[in-house]
């Protein structure tokens, strides 16, 4: 083999060393980039945050930069301010609260509408504009869309039941394994699967039956249930609770946490 040739491997070698390097290394995180503008807009439109203790608050902090150092975040035709990239931050940190130290790989940006949009991705003409949130495939993989709207009024007490950030959020992690089915495979063993599915669409046709305070698009199919399930557990842990036992203990086991008991309250033994 010649010279050159060896250099060119070599430098392939290399090539493939850097990107990597760049793919897996942790980003450096120094809290004090946490700027205490941020810090304020948490107090006020968090309701998740505000409940932790200081410690925790540190955390959820650092997972805000993690995840700021990991994710772009764009509006597109609308301007995006501090606040809603907080909101969108919040969104990814709250469910993965429970297991420190993770975070979302599977998305590199987020892109801020102003309003509804549809399938095409319009949002302006047309009556089909009635998507608040998306998590893209195809050409959009690693994207996730969301409606600047829908994003700030699911912080908004007065609409404590629906919070489209976090429900797509749920959607991607849902999607980590590859399928976006309902199925959280990235906690549940494999026997417990078919009793976890048992409930949920034990739960789906009560929503069909008219007999769930459960919203009804959470009867759409099984990923749309769990994402729809998980906005109760953060959002209204206690009605859910009250009303569905069984299935906040096993949405406890999923996120190790208990809202119910607390935001940000977090159990390891379920």
């Amino acid at each position: 083999m010649s010279t050159t040739a060896l250099i060119s491997i070599a430098v392939l070698i290399l090539i493939a060393i850097f990107i990597l390097l760049r793919i897996f290394r942790k980003p450096v995180i120094d809290p004090n980039d946490f700027k205490d503008q941020w810090r304020t807009i948490l107090l006020n439109e968090v309701v998740y945050y505000l409940h932790l203790i200081p410690e925790e608050r540190l955390r959820f902090e650092r997972d805000v930069l993690v995840f700021f150092s990991k994710v772009r975040i764009t509006g597109v035709d609308t301007e995006i301010n501090d606040k809603d990239r907080l909101l969108v931050a919040s969104s990814a940190v709250i469910p993965l609260f429970g297991y420190p130290g993770s975070s979302f790989d599977n998305i590199s940006e987020v892109l801020i509408y102003k309003g509804r949009f549809n399938h095409s991705y319009e949002t302006e003409g047309g009556k089909d504009r009635n998507i608040l949130g998306m998590v893209g495939d195809g050409v959009m993989n690693r994207h996730m869309i969301l409606s600047k709207k829908a994003l700030r009024k699911g912080y908004d007490n007065r609409d404590k039941s629906q919070n489209v950030g976090i429900h797509e959020f749920v959607h991607l992690l849902d999607k980590a394994d590859g399928q976006t089915d309902g199925i959280p495979k990235f906690v549940l063993r494999s026997k417990e699967i078919q009793p976890w599915l048992d409930i949920v669409n034990g739960e789906i046709q009560d929503i069909i039956e008219g007999k769930s305070r459960i919203n009804p698009y959470g009867a759409t199919n099984e990923a749309e249930f769990f994402s729809v399930v998980s906005e109760y557990f953060f959002m209204q842990p206690d009605l859910l609770q009250q009303n569905h036992p069984e299935l906040y203990k096993k949405l406890m086991k999923i996120y190790r946490q208990d809202p119910a008991q607390g935001l940000g309250k977090l159990t390891f033994e379920v």
